[in-house]
């Protein structure tokens, strides 16, 4: 098991998750605890690649409920369809969103949140959790961290 993150500071957006992908590859390996794995991947996100929040919400009755993350302290319960967390597990799709405050329904779970990814954990066709990234940039996401991100959560689904 890997027990260091080793990345370099001068590498782009994509060398970046190229270099934490086979580190959570061995993380996740020989792990089969969901809850485990996501607080690896939350660290690594965080810390590798310099995210404002990194968490996960798993999908608990009627409701997103907050679990690992890392980062300022969290929205607790998302309601089905409210919010970026709660829009993408309704239409089951990734949402990028450049100005969380242009979204129609954002929930503010801190005024520092600037733009956000959210991607669905999807098994037999049911959202099981969602990863949910926070930048305190405007416009911080795009389609390499759709690509990368979606990879990362395949290896614990």
């Amino acid at each position: 098991m890997a027990e260091n993150l080793s990345i370099a500071t001068n590498l782009s957006k994509e060398e970046k998750y190229k270099t934490l992908i086979p580190q959570i590859k061995a993380l996740v390996h020989s792990e089969n605890d969901l809850i485990a794995n996501m607080a690896n991947i939350c660290s690594v996100l965080y810390f590798g690649m310099n995210f404002f929040w990194s968490g996960f919400y798993l999908v608990k009755k009627n409701e997103l409920v907050l679990g690992p993350f890392q980062g300022p302290v969290a929205c607790t319960r998302i309601r089905y369809g409210k919010g970026v967390c709660g829009t993408a597990w309704k239409n089951k799709k990734t949402l990028i969103v450049p100005d969380v405050n242009k979204f129609s329904n954002h929930i503010a779970c801190s005024s520092e949140s600037k733009s956000e990814i959210v991607l669905c954990g999807i098994k037999n066709n049911t959202v099981q959790f969602v990863l949910d990234i926070d930048s305190n940039k405007l416009n911080d996401f795009d389609a390499i961290d759709a690509k990368y991100l979606k990879e990362i959560i395949e290896k614990i689904i």
